[in-house]
């Protein structure tokens, strides 16, 4: 920042911006005081902004009352002061800082707005409870860490906007007031007081709004869009959230495969200054769940998943014997891991369903621990075979159970594994197309669900399959993730654009002729008067930043998060509402029992 961006500010510089060659110049500076030493004859205090940090210093034999003053100041009260750039004595200078070679000799306070003792020492990683960080969210902004996140936030912003404007993109806004339609999440629900006993909904992606622009003739959408949904948090949710959104008419998915790929080099040069080479890896949803046992897998390392079945059954362990698939991992080295660490494993993938984890090692003695009393030598060696070899001080992991359930638990495993023996590099960017997802999957409730949404387009071949409701999980679609060391970074697809195809995907979801009419009727006849091919894509912004920037959640990106209680600490919110407010609104609160 230079100090002509400063001239109608209360300030001649930032705190960040003096060095050398500014000694001898008279300058005002404006900021919270980060740290200050009192050293009797000498006072020292640390003023900071978004900016940087500068030393300014009060010494006795200058001015024994504001010296005297400056004693008295403590951490975050807010100082503007007038005074003189100093260099500092070599002995003294910091290397570390952009200002580490000035100080400023202070001659006069201009403004001091006292603060009391924070409940946590802002400083560049605070140690305090995340918690108490949230309810005091307005000085955790405050930290290094914080100000970072934040200000790369804005960065990547820019950049995604000067991208997508010179790829010919016209960014459009979507209301955030719509109607409550089906879409996979919860609707947070907004009552309507001018329409009594009637709501609108805060939209859970601008699915709707963005095909209808394509039928509306803006061949090339994207926005930075707000999105709500009412489901349950994790690290990598939030009730409202940031999406990177895009559509594009008379397009395949090989041209939004190019887009996306053109948008994150650039954004991952903007945000962790690396270079990612172009085109992306690709795998199928089918490859990656026997190979990695998740649709979003990390293959910054390997432990791929075999499927030790034929031979596990060939053992006397009943718990082989019994189980629909018996997949394993060799984990080399993982011999090295305590007994502790190795009995810990189960309890890693206990959420994915799995019962247990049987194990055994190789060493120098030969196979030892868990099952290996059940490996006999032809056995063993026909093990071996399987996952195309053992060395010394391999350590050879299994999860029996379904399929399903064991491929679930050892994609986690292998992530746990990988984790425990340092073979994550943190500094490279595997990108990844996870491709050909099916069309439809089974909820929780064991329904009939879209994998994706119910615009996702299809194969053609397949609408008499769809129609005769046969084996409907694998019908393909025209659909892929984009993942980034583990983590979706968003999805999109091509959509289905013939009113005819949209309606009978509706119907084997089992909606019927009204029900498709009073939450699809406005969408479908849209389509009537000529919808062109279009496809699109969704990028979770908040999970970008997060993985560019090495972060563990989410929450570093968004200035005022909720908790996974969907929680706002720092206001209180969710709130209740006064009576006079339910009543416009023709609402009544049910007692609990």
């Amino acid at each position: 920042m230079t100090t002509s961006k400063l001239a109608t500010t209360m300030r001649t510089h930032t705190c960040g911006e003096l060095a050398a060659a500014g000694v001898g110049k008279k300058v005002k500076l404006c900021g919270w005081v980060a740290n200050w030493r009192d050293h009797g004859e000498i006072v020292f205090i640390d003023l900071r902004d978004r900016y940087g940090i500068t030393q300014l210093v009060f010494r006795m034999e200058n001015d024994k009352e504001l010296t005297g003053r400056a004693s008295k100041i403590r951490s975050e009260t807010v100082l503007a002061i007038t005074g003189t750039v100093a260099a500092r004595d070599k002995a003294n200078i910091n290397p570390d800082m952009p200002t580490g070679e000035i100080e400023i000799a202070v001659e006069s306070i201009d403004m001091e707005v006292p603060a009391e003792t924070p409940p946590f020492e802002v400083v560049d990683a605070p140690k305090a409870d995340e918690l108490v960080r949230l309810e005091h969210r307005y000085l955790d902004l405050r930290s290094k860490p914080m100000q970072e996140a934040t200000i790369a936030k804005h960065k990547v912003l820019q950049a995604t906007r000067r991208y997508f404007d010179g790829e010919d993109f016209l960014e459009i806004e979507t209301p955030v007031l719509w109607k409550s339609t089906p879409e996979g999440a919860r609707d947070y629900l907004v009552p309507a007081r001018k329409s009594p006993g009637r709501f609108f909904a805060l939209p859970q992606s601008p699915q709707m709004h963005k095909q209808l622009f394509m039928i509306s003739g803006f061949d090339r959408y994207f926005q930075i869009a707000r999105c709500f949904r009412d489901e349950d948090l994790r690290y990598d949710r939030q009730p409202e959230f940031t999406q990177i959104d895009i559509e594009m008419s008379f397009v395949s998915l090989e041209n939004i495969y190019s887009v996306l790929e053109g948008l994150m080099a650039e954004l991952t040069k903007v945000a962790a200054g690396k270079n990612v080479s172009a085109p992306f890896p690709r795998m199928t949803y089918n490859e990656a769940m026997e190979r990695y046992g998740t649709d979003k897998p990390d293959t910054r390392f390997g432990l791929e998943i075999v499927d030790a079945t034929n031979v596990a059954k060939k053992t006397e362990f009943k718990v082989f014997q019994n189980a629909g698939m018996v997949a394993g991992i060799r984990a080399p080295g993982g011999a090295a891991l305590s007994r502790k660490e190795i009995d810990a494993l189960p309890k890693a993938v206990a959420d994915t369903g799995a019962k247990g984890v049987a194990w055994l090692k190789k060493t120098a003695d030969g196979i030892s621990g868990g099952v290996s009393k059940f490996f006999p030598e032809p056995i063993r060696e026909e093990l071996f075979s399987v996952f195309g070899g053992a060395e010394e001080n391999d350590l050879f992991c299994f999860v029996a159970d379904s399929p399903k359930v064991a491929r679930a638990s050892s994609g986690v495993l292998r992530g746990l594994l990988a984790k425990r023996l340092g073979l994550i590099d943190e500094e490279v960017f595997n990108y990844l197309w996870v491709t050909d997802f099916p069309l439809f999957e089974e909820d929780d409730e064991g329904k009939l669900s879209p994998a994706h949404h119910p615009f996702t387009s299809f194969p053609t071949e397949y609408l008499e399959q769809l129609e005769r409701g046969e084996d409907l999980f694998s019908i393909p679609s025209h659909a892929a993730d984009l993942v980034l060391n583990g983590v979706e970074l968003g999805s999109g697809s091509i959509r289905i654009h013939d009113p005819a195809m949209q309606s009978r995907v509706f119907k084997a979801l089992g909606f019927s002729e009204q029900e498709l009419e009073d939450r699809f009727g406005f969408f479908l006849n849209a389509f009537r008067y000529g919808a062109p091919p279009h496809g699109g894509f969704a990028l979770g912004f908040d999970r970008v930043l997060m993985c560019l920037l090495g972060r563990e959640s989410i929450r570093d990106f968004i200035a005022f998060p909720k908790t996974t209680a969907a929680k706002c600490p720092l206001t209180g919110a969710p709130t209740s509402v006064s009576d006079q407010q339910l009543e416009e609104l023709r609402l009544k609160i049910r007692k609990d029992d």
